[in-house]
């Protein structure tokens, strides 16, 4: 019988994999990976990794073959203006110096990303199964049976769905969700520019949604553009010259002229939470839990803190001799992630609300929060602890740089 059972192939069920083989060798970790067997190498998109995650992967030697492709963010600007206005002022300023001397966070490739969890699960043993699809599951007293599309069971002592904001396995499981549909979609691509971005973030807060740039190597800059769904599939759609002007009007031309580098994708923006993180012998983790606006650059993150809590979850309760897989034991998972993923929610929920707005009034008193915050440096350091993810109270072990 499998131990551990993860279905999805992504940054999710490739750390949690990792995150559980390198702590606890004995145990049998199977990933089921519904894309083909390369399909993550066509991946042209980058993430934004917070200190305490590049902590985390770090622990799991995998950081130094990460790190050599990844850009830091030194300095964070953040504006708010209309898309024609001809000066755009800077209300928030978070500078260079990040945590204890550290950047807040870095850029990078999800290729980067992905091929060195993909390397380090294949050494450690973990048996992934590429273009298969847990269809199903039915747990029981003391054990879980997964269903492949193929007509294979698995199995296992636990279950760990991490395939997407439309789980199917989390439908399975009969666990329900919050949504909200923002009518949005966030256009993602990679421009390359004339001018040196020297380490720096923008995010620029427009009417139609935050437009924000995010420094990569050799001088290029990830965008992710929040657009009205409709404009978002009309740019999308239209030719180099149409796409290049619109995003010239909103980048700016500070960074000399622009070169639209990377594919064009674009990805509707709502808010998924899952009203339980965990059911008999089964349990969420990543986007299959929660699903957030990009606006505060945490969902990759959080995914990784869903990573760093389970893991702990099962491998101490491995250790003690527990079914990893036992609900009670579960319960100490769901406990330590449920309050602050929807936390995060509300927050970025509330944020896009509120800045994805042209009303005069409500700019203004946004417009004189940030200033407020600029010109208070302990509030300031105060909420970079909080972007980066270091210096929680009770947070698991691998966030804090330790091994399990």
């Amino acid at each position: 019988m499998i131990d551990v059972v993860i279905a999805g192939g992504g940054y999710v069920g490739l750390s949690l994999a990792v995150s559980v083989k390198k702590a606890a060798p004995h145990l049998a970790v199977t990933l089921i990976d519904g894309a083909p067997e390369h399909a993550w190498k066509k991946d042209e998109r980058a993430s934004a990794i917070i200190a305490a995650a590049a902590q985390m992967l770090d622990v799991l030697g995998i950081w130094s073959e990460i790190e050599p492709e990844a850009e830091p963010i030194k300095r964070m600007v953040i504006t708010d203006s209309k898309t024609a206005d001809p000066v755009r002022p800077v209300f928030l300023t978070f500078e260079e110096g990040g945590v204890d001397g550290r950047p807040f966070a870095h850029m990078v490739p999800n290729v980067a990303l992905v091929g060195a969890l993909r390397k380090a699960a294949a050494a450690l043993g973990v048996d992934i199964r590429a273009s298969a699809v847990a269809k199903d599951f039915k747990s029981g007293d003391h054990s879980v049976a997964v269903t492949l599309a193929s007509g294979d069971v698995i199995e296992a002592r636990l279950l760990v769905a991490c395939d997407g904001v439309r789980s199917k396995l989390r439908d399975a499981a009969g666990i329900k969700t919050v949504d909200f549909d923002y009518g949005q979609s966030g256009i993602v691509t990679t421009v390359e520019h004339e001018r040196p971005h020297d380490g720096t973030a923008e995010e620029h807060f427009l009417p139609a949604g935050p437009f924000a740039t995010l420094p990569l190597k050799n001088n290029r800059s990830s965008l992710v553009w929040t657009e009205l769904t409709r404009d978002a599939e009309r740019l999308i759609a239209s030719d180099d010259l149409v796409f290049e002007e619109e995003l010239e009007r909103r980048f700016g031309h500070k960074l000399g002229a622009l070169k639209v580098v990377g594919a064009r994708q674009a990805f509707p923006l709502g808010l998924t939470l899952a009203r339980d993180f965990i059911a008999p012998r089964f349990a969420l983790a990543g986007d299959a839990a929660h699903g957030i606006h990009p606006i505060s650059g945490q969902g990759l993150n959080l995914g990784f803190k869903d990573v760093a809590a389970l893991a702990e979850t099962i491998v101490d309760a491995d250790r003690l001799g527990l079914d990893i897989g036992w609900l009670a034991v579960l319960e100490r998972y769901q406990s330590w992630r449920r309050f602050d993923t929807f936390r995060m929610g509300v927050t970025t929920d509330v944020l896009n609300r509120l800045f994805s707005n042209d009303a005069t009034p409500i700019r203004a008193l946004r417009d004189f929060g940030l200033g407020l915050v600029d010109r208070m440096p302990s509030l300031k350091a105060f909420f970079i602890r909080q972007a980066s993810g270091l210096g929680g109270q009770g947070e698991p072990k691998l966030l804090g740089g330790q091994p399990i």
